[in-house]
């Protein structure tokens, strides 16, 4: 896994994962927000469990301080997925289930 250090907005945990410390949200959860066009705002209010809007900004200028470790970080997840799900495959109707709960819940925000 990619070597990011910690800080008091972001930390490891099981020598591989990094957290918004204190929570269940995964740092690849706030860069997929702020890929999304989120701002700090929208992300606190979409996980308030972050605890406060500065604990975003912390973990936003995190991500924006290490760019290359965060991409490496993000692909060996990639890779850690793929394998989970080579190993533990979704049934098909679970995913067009998903697909179909994500399309209308894409109509109802636009």
């Amino acid at each position: 896994m990619s070597n990011l250090p910690s800080n008091e907005y972001v930390e490891l945990r099981d020598e591989k994962f990094y957290y918004i410390p204190g929570t269940r949200i995964g740092l690849d959860v706030i860069v997929h927000a702020m890929r999304r066009g989120k701002s700090p705002e929208q992300i606190f209010h979409a996980f308030p469990s972050t605890g406060s809007l500065e604990r975003v900004e912390g973990a936003i200028t995190f991500i924006l301080k290490h760019p290359e470790a965060v991409e490496q970080y993000l692909a060996d997840l990639d890779v850690l997925w793929a394998k989970f799900q080579e190993e533990h495959p979704i049934p098909q109707h679970l995913l067009d289930r998903l697909r179909q709960t994500e399309e209308e819940l894409a109509r109802k925000s636009a």
